[in-house]
């Protein structure tokens, strides 16, 4: 068993905690020895993975560029260096290129320092095989491993500089040249405008390595230069201040369209020429339709807070079927994993996020190489006169959405929360004007009828915290709250267990 230190570092599949002072009340968790211990259970896990000594796996290691980077990175390097890896030192780089790594140097695996959207303070470890990223129950043996001290017998290991960030650069242009097919096959993007928003993390080679060289126009793209602070705005697709500020630049700039990246690039998030966003449903509507071309009839599997309308332009307007599953973004790829062995054609994994993994990219979850589909397809509409605007015409979007997030009040969160949603499960059951969802994999969604807010309700268990969120959407200008005052009776018997501040301040 963990103990509640070793436990701490655990984020689903993914290692992170505190690796920078300067934010009162945040004590460093990540520090050297943690550090070279999660490594040296890593080398171990993958030694016996890879079936042989440590003296003779290589390992890759990059990281995104927060500002405790180097310090981490010398920490791994060292452990695993101690133990007799071969190691490539990437340097600055994406997370997705730390798992292609695995497959086009090859090596035995790969460590990328990151903590994705989290606060500049904030840092972790994420691992790779040539299998893909791990498991939690992976994760869990790495950290008990370092919990034990465990660790490969001393070796001498040498370490390389080693930049693969071109070649995965060089990758994304001949999908684009391949696929445009213009007469100018050096510069298919030429005449295209494109606005670039790395957030200061590490997307910024996305206008310069990847779309300049192949003729478009990136002016306009904004906090490019890598900045472990993020000055500007939290690099994260899904942040409101985020958006607006992408949204306002490809305004600004009269863009054809516009990209945003998360710090370490494994998500994305778009922007039309109208500077209207391209996110959660729009994003999966359009990520389908890439993916459904090629494959008619095909399944999708999204997380369970998707809209109504998202299903219908799935199944009626692209002639495919949709599969709603769990939030995480790993529970979704292995969704669609699970059903490709199972004999069901499914080519995507998309997460409201902005997590997307294309079957033909190793259910990666690419953020770069999703934009790049984007951007393909934009170049495709344009040259017979549409736009993605005209491609999302059909997608019927809710007039309100909103989410609350109830902290559960138990020394069991997770059996606490699993009761309330039971009891809404039963309480759903014959009311008037509530349809429970026949496909519902977790937690509780039910749609109402017109009459009682004309739209629908999901209440489930965070994947990581000791919370119940409440996802609502409604079809009609204050749907919403009316579907807050049908479920307010339930909910207040259960004020012993959850706080419901957030349903008054909802309601007020």
């Amino acid at each position: 068993m963990l103990t509640e230190y070793w436990r701490s570092f655990r984020s689903g599949t993914d290692i992170r905690g505190v690796a920078s002072g300067g934010v009162p009340g945040e004590e460093i968790l990540l520090t050297d020895g943690a550090v070279a211990r999660i490594a040296g259970g890593f080398a171990l896990w993958l030694s016996e993975k890879a079936g042989k000594p440590a003296a003779s796996l290589t390992v890759a290691v990059g990281h995104d560029p927060r500002v405790s980077a180097g310090r981490l990175r010398a920490a791994v390097v060292r452990a695993l260096t101690g133990a007799g890896v071969r190691v490539l030192d990437c340097g600055l780089s994406s997370t997705p290129a730390m798992f292609l790594v695995t497959k086009d140097l090859p090596c035995d695996g790969s460590v990328q320092l990151t903590a994705s959207h989290h606060p500049w303070n904030r840092n972790g470890l994420k691992f790779f095989t040539p299998a893909g990223g791990l498991d939690a129950p992976d994760i869990d043996a790495i950290l008990r491993l370092a919990q034990d001290g465990a660790a490969p017998a001393p070796g001498n290991g040498s370490v390389e500089r080693t930049d693969y960030m071109p070649r995965y650069c060089a990758r994304l242009r001949q999908i684009i040249k391949d696929g445009v097919g213009a007469a100018d096959r050096g510069h298919p993007l030429k005449g295209f405008h494109i606005v670039v928003d790395a957030g200061n993390g590490a997307g910024g080679f996305y206008a310069s390595d990847v779309l300049a060289p192949l003729g478009a126009d990136v002016s306009g793209s904004q906090f490019l230069e890598p900045d472990g602070r993020f000055p500007n705005h939290i690099p994260n697709p899904e942040d409101e201040g985020a958006m607006r500020s992408v949204c306002g630049a490809v305004v600004r700039a009269k863009a054809d369209l516009g990209v945003i990246f998360d710090t370490d690039v494994d998500r994305a998030g778009a922007v039309d020429g109208k500077g209207d966003e391209i996110n959660r449903n729009r994003l999966i509507a359009v990520a389908s339709a890439i993916a459904l071309e090629r494959c008619p009839g095909g399944t999708v599997v999204t997380d369970s807070v998707t809209s109504s309308g998202l299903r219908d332009y799935i199944e009626k307007t692209l002639g495919g079927r949709q599969r709603r599953f769990k939030r995480g973004y790993r529970n979704v790829i292995d969704e669609a994993v699970r059903l490709n062995r199972a004999g069901v054609d499914c080519p995507l994994a998309i997460e409201t996020s902005g997590h997307a993994a294309l079957r033909e990219n190793y259910f990666l979850d690419d953020g770069a190489y999703l934009v790049t589909k984007i951007i393909l397809l934009a170049a495709r509409l344009r040259a017979r006169g549409k736009t993605l605007e005209d491609l999302l015409r059909p997608l019927r979007e809710p007039a309100e959405a909103l989410e609350l997030r109830f902290p559960i009040r138990a020394e069991d969160p997770r059996a606490a929360g699993e009761g309330v949603i039971a009891r809404l499960a039963e309480y759903a059951k014959g009311r008037q004007g509530w349809t429970p969802a026949p496909d519902s994999c977790e937690g509780v969604r039910v749609s109402l009828d017109r009459a009682h807010g004309a739209g629908w309700f999901l209440l489930r268990l965070s994947v990581h915290d000791p919370i119940l969120p409440l996802n609502v959407e409604s079809d009609v200008p204050g749907g919403a709250r009316a579907i807050l005052k049908e479920l307010a009776g339930f909910l207040s018997g259960c004020a012993g267990t959850l706080d419901l501040a957030p349903l008054g301040k909802a309601l007020a």
